[in-house]
């Protein structure tokens, strides 16, 4: 067993503790008020953003990949109840997107898709926690790391703009 996986285990525990309640919000969504949506993913996301940073940087100990358990119905569930909460919010301008650079029309992204992809990764290492396996748990930690800074954690700050800008339009009474 990885010593720093073993000497972050509250700060893990934290992160996968906050992962769930992410997945949970997301499973039990029931066609909610848009702004009470949107509050809640910028509550989530920044905070899940920012325990990442506090994880320890691990290496994957075993042969192969931890299980994958989110199934595409699953994620193609999560996107589609995002979008019909959303409407036509859902849709943005991405300006960091790697295709970007070679393009001389905007690159629509949706919000929809940015948050099933976070939950696709977020709920493999929940369920992978699920199993009484250390070596499996430093293991889906390790991937799921690796994908952050691969894609979903590039994925989350993108979302963050499109968010922000929607909670603004929806509280814009607060702000003048």
């Amino acid at each position: 067993m990885d010593k720093k996986f073993e000497e972050k285990q509250d700060i893990i525990v934290s992160f996968i503790t906050q992962s769930a309640l992410f997945c949970v919000y997301l499973e039990q969504l029931e066609q909610p008020i848009k702004s009470d949506f949107i509050e809640k993913m910028l509550w989530f996301l920044p905070f899940l953003y920012t325990k990442v940073h506090e994880l320890p940087s691990l290496t994957p100990i075993m042969e192969g990949d931890p299980e994958c358990f989110v199934t595409e119905e699953e994620y193609n569930l999560i996107r589609t109840n995002v979008e019909n909460i959303l409407g036509s919010d859902d849709a943005y301008l991405e300006v960091f997107m790697e295709d970007f650079r070679y393009s001389d029309e905007p690159i629509t992204a949706f919000i929809s898709e940015n948050i099933a992809d976070i939950y696709q990764e977020l709920n493999n290492l929940v369920s992978n926690w699920q199993i009484d396996n250390d070596d499996i748990k430093h293991d889906a930690l390790a991937i799921c790391m690796e994908a952050f800074k691969e894609h979903w954690g590039q994925k989350l700050v993108n979302v963050l703009r499109p968010l922000h800008a929607l909670s603004l339009e929806s509280n814009e009474e607060i702000y003048y």
